[in-house]
């Protein structure tokens, strides 16, 4: 599938968009989690620049995971179209005009991505996986690891499933629009896997996210960031879209463990 122009607006709603200070837009988070400190430090936030007229200005910020000293695997929906990264992986908080740890303009997005080539649910959006290359390595004691291919399908339901990101965790509100705020802090959570047949189910995976059960959940900010089996470091999904603006529901999260997508990672790593 061919890509439709410059990055679809509809795909940024699970990016968050950079107005000005880059924690300062209306934006979804880690929801019903708890500060992840240390736990996970292969995951970091991504701040995006796109490059005008020579000039690196901020447009969304993600989280990724590094599954190497050098590799961060994120959404495609994130990757795409931008020059450069700015990368965190300390727990935070982070703030707008803090140094970045890392910085980077090798970036991927996979061949097959498209955002919004279909007005039906089922095809508008697919390969939401991108890559994110550091310029130096990051030696941790422990990265994310890959799932065996198609690992997803013997899962039960109901499997427990972490998650973690650096999206927002508070809704302001009075004065005008609500406004999610935060300061750019690793968080984590826990929900389930939704493991029946649907009509994406060859890209993504659904996982529960209603805080009113007592269920993590993420949208915005927290696009790209992992899905783990519930107390490992496998990585089944990365973060890709929701169906609602309150992140509760279902949230849809794109695959890694098809050929094509593990395939297409992999060679990163040779």
């Amino acid at each position: 599938m061919k890509k439709t122009g410059v990055k679809s607006a509809i795909c940024l709603i699970v990016a968050t968009l950079i107005l000005g200070p880059f924690l300062s837009s209306e934006v979804y988070a880690i929801k019903n989690g708890i500060p992840d400190g240390d736990e996970h430090p292969y995951v970091g936030l991504i701040v995006f620049f796109i490059e005008v007229d020579g000039v690196y200005e901020a447009a969304w910020f993600c989280t990724g995971s590094l599954i190497s000293p050098k590799v961060m695997v994120c959404a495609g929906h994130c990757t795409y179209g931008v020059d450069a990264a700015g990368i965190y992986l300390s727990p935070g908080p982070h703030y707008p005009g803090d140094s970045f740890e890392y910085w980077t303009t090798e970036i991927h997005t996979h061949d097959e991505y498209a955002c919004y080539v279909s007005p039906t649910m089922k095809d508008w959006i697919s390969h939401d996986v991108g890559v994110v290359i550091l310029p130096e390595e990051v030696v941790l004691t422990e990265y994310a690891e890959l799932p065996d291919a198609y690992a997803i399908d013997d899962l039960p339901m109901k499997q427990d499933v972490d998650l973690v990101g650096y999206g927002f965790q508070e809704r302001m509100r009075g004065g005008g629009q609500p406004v999610w705020t935060g300061e750019g802090t690793r968080m984590r959570a826990s929900a389930q896997l939704i493991n029946s047949k649907h009509a994406m189910n060859d890209e993504f995976v659904r996982i529960t996210q209603n805080p009113g059960q007592g269920k993590g959940g993420t949208s915005f900010g927290d696009s790209g960031g992992p899905v783990l089996l519930a107390g490992t470091d496998t990585m089944i999904a990365v973060c890709s879209w929701g169906t609602n603006y309150n992140s509760a529901g279902v949230g849809y999260y794109s695959r890694l463990d098809t050929e094509d997508i593990l395939d297409w990672i992999e060679e990163f790593l040779d």
